[in-house]
């Protein structure tokens, strides 16, 4: 469970709270890539994972050290829409190889245009980057729609609107691939608010958002997601693919109807 659900469940009554299922994944089926890293570089490795023995994976995770609390964590995780993972370039050892995620002119895009396309995906619906930076996938696709539904949410009641916020996570992980590219992994926060369209109107919290805004009636809501990226990127100037993401409410926030203020 993340911090993140943990936090939604503990705003629920006890008798709206479903018991946790810890997700675990088949050892035996993990396949690991473990780069071959110099000297003081930062220690991680990528796991395609398994919920099931035999099963095509479900998630790509990466697990980096931690000098500062003497252990390896988990620090991203994304669920996968194409289980066929890409093919990735292995030495006569079996090590993977890394290669910059920013700034690295061999590849048709870095972490940080990545980035800004899947936040242009939600913003825009990938008028602008998006589009231009991914083929149109599986994942690409359900970021696009969600914009278009925001657009249609509320009626002429209200609006939903979606904008980048600060990211705290810019730590980015690239493998090479068999043909030269790249599998690169990174993350990004983004904005929804929702407002109402004139006074009179009012936002109603559903259950899940209990534990950030209780149950007062807001004029607008802003909500605040992160979320894991995996994407595959060539090595030529050709479109990347978004093989997966995963998001989750973090935050939530916004102003009381004039009725509960006055209360307030």
């Amino acid at each position: 469970m993340s911090v993140s659900d943990y936090t939604e469940t503990e705003g629920l009554p006890a008798a709206d709270r479903e018991p946790y299922e810890a997700w675990s994944y088949d050892l035996a089926s993990a396949k690991l890539y473990i780069p071959r890293l110099d000297s003081g570089q930062d220690r991680w490795f990528a796991a395609a994972l398994s919920s099931e023995k035999g099963k095509a994976p479900s998630r790509l995770a990466v697990f980096a050290e931690q000098p500062q609390h003497k252990r390896w964590e988990m620090v991203s995780v994304v669920d996968l829409d194409n289980h066929k993972l890409p093919d990735v370039a292995l030495d006569r050892e079996g090590y993977a190889t890394a290669v910059a995620a920013n700034d690295n002119k061999q590849l048709a895009a870095d972490a940080d245009l990545l980035r800004t396309a899947v936040l242009d995906n939600f913003t825009t619906g990938g008028t602008n980057t998006g589009s231009k930076v991914f083929a149109p996938t599986k994942a690409s696709k359900r970021q696009v729609k969600v914009n278009s539904d925001a657009a249609t949410r509320f009626g002429d009641q209200g609006t939903s609107v979606f904008d980048g916020a600060d990211n705290r996570f810019t730590d980015a992980y690239a493998l090479k691939t068999a043909d030269g590219g790249a599998l690169v992994l990174f993350s990004h926060t983004h904005a929804q608010t929702d407002a109402v369209a004139h006074s009179g109107l009012q936002i109603n919290p559903g259950k899940e958002d209990r534990a950030w805004l209780h149950d007062v009636p807001r004029m607008s809501i802003q909500y605040t997601f992160v979320c894991n990226d995996a994407a595959t990127v060539p090595a030529k100037a050709e479109p990347s693919r978004l093989i997966g993401y995963t998001c989750a409410r973090t935050d939530a926030s916004g102003p009381p109807v004039p009725s509960w203020s006055h209360r307030a």
